[in-house]
């Protein structure tokens, strides 16, 4: 009953990600700006999203999750009306840092939070919390960007405000109800961590921020330009939304799968697998541009990428300490939403620069490559040492 209400929140919660890639060209052409510029917005979405993730992770491993998931639904609700508000760029701009914050609880922290409840099937509930992340990829777009042709983005950005405050607070009450009012969890009992890679924990911490930092540069190329990529190509941007809702949707499959998956071969094999995956599906990108193979190749993107990003948190619950996992988990989820936001601006600077996104995916290729490095290296530290989950 508590993923499936931490799903609904993650779901509801994780719109502030997607309203920002839909409405990206409309609001670079009212205000008269770069696409680089523009795609401001998203790097302080996600700048906000991980400083959040880290300040709310420390607060659930102290308070519980349920007082970090209520400050950050009240920020969350009057950010996205002050968004619809903005008069000018700069201004959207720095309120997607708030909604960032807004948004911060509901991934890293819940993920954490969840990974205490089920010991057998750890893995696997870390994933489907994680995938309301990816539910809100797959249903807020159209919506979005039906709410944009319909009454337009400003009045979408006020509606989103409200809709999430109200649901996010029931859902919230209810999650209470089920965990005997939101209690700090005691580790003292904790199970030692399963995996040793014969690194401290700040080692081990560093070495993952960077390898999620380079996984996620990757990632956002398409994530955060496929909408206006469509419509740099001519197919629309109702086309570039119907694509990131696909890569979403099937980002859900993924991330499900790669769940039961680490439950079987553990977390850092998992993340092998998806990096490996998801260097392959960009490669595409680079010689393919039809409407066709686009919708395609999104898909398989999706597929292949989804459950890249909770690796990271199953593999600090199996080679870190239980009562460290709410900040750990931040941190590096803080890593990897550093990784998308410079990922999603620096590949708006090099489409401005060449007026292409080919160098763009050749740029997320390179990053894929230093994470599969890493992940390597930390495999043959931890061969032969690597307990079964």
């Amino acid at each position: 009953m508590r993923l499936v209400i931490a799903l609904l929140i993650g779901s509801i919660g994780g719109v502030g990600m997607w309203s920002v890639v839909v409405v990206l060209p409309v609001v670079q052409a009212e205000f008269a700006a770069t696409r680089g510029a523009a795609s401001l917005a998203y790097t302080l979405f996600m700048l906000g999203f991980g400083a959040g993730g880290v300040a709310t992770g420390k607060i659930t491993d102290r308070f519980g999750i349920v007082a970090a998931m209520g400050l950050t639904i009240a920020v969350l609700g009057v950010a996205f009306v002050l968004a619809g508000l903005s008069t000018t760029l700069w201004q959207f701009i720095a309120v997607y840092l708030l909604i960032g914050l807004g948004t911060s609880a509901t991934f890293a922290p819940l993920m954490a939070e969840a990974s205490h409840w089920f010991e057998r099937y750890r893995g696997l509930a870390v994933t489907i919390v994680a995938s309301g992340n990816y539910v809100a990829g797959t249903v807020w777009p159209p919506l979005v960007n039906w709410g944009t042709q319909l009454v337009g983005w400003r009045e979408t950005h006020v509606a989103i405000g409200i809709v999430c405050a109200v649901t996010m607070t029931l859902l919230l009450l209810v999650l209470r109800a089920q965990m005997a009012d939101g209690q700090v969890r005691d580790h003292a009992n904790a199970p030692p961590p399963q995996v040793d890679l014969k690194l401290s924990t700040n080692a081990l911490t560093v070495l993952l921020c960077i390898a999620s930092i380079s996984c996620c540069v990757a990632m956002s190329m398409p994530q955060v330009h496929i909408v206006a990529y469509c419509g740099d190509l001519g197919y629309g941007v109702a086309r570039g939304a119907e694509m990131l809702s696909l890569m979403m949707g099937f980002g859900v499959v993924s991330r499900i799968g790669s769940g039961f998956l680490a439950d079987r071969i553990g977390g850092l094999r998992t993340l092998l697998v998806g990096s490996l995956a998801q260097g392959f599906a960009l490669l595409f990108y680079l010689f393919f541009d039809s409407l066709t193979s686009l919708y395609l190749i999104s898909a398989m993107f999706g597929l292949f990428q989804g459950g890249i990003v909770p690796s990271y948190a199953i593999i600090v619950r199996e080679a870190m300490p239980a009562a460290e996992a709410g900040t750990r988990v931040g941190i590096i989820i803080f890593a990897s939403v550093f990784g998308m936001s410079f990922g999603g601006w620096v590949s708006g600077v090099i489409f401005d620069a060449t007026g292409s996104y080919a160098a763009a995916f050749a740029n997320g290729l390179a990053w894929n490559a230093l994470n599969l490095a890493i992940v390597t290296t930390l495999l043959f530290r931890g061969r032969g040492r690597l307990v079964p989950a």
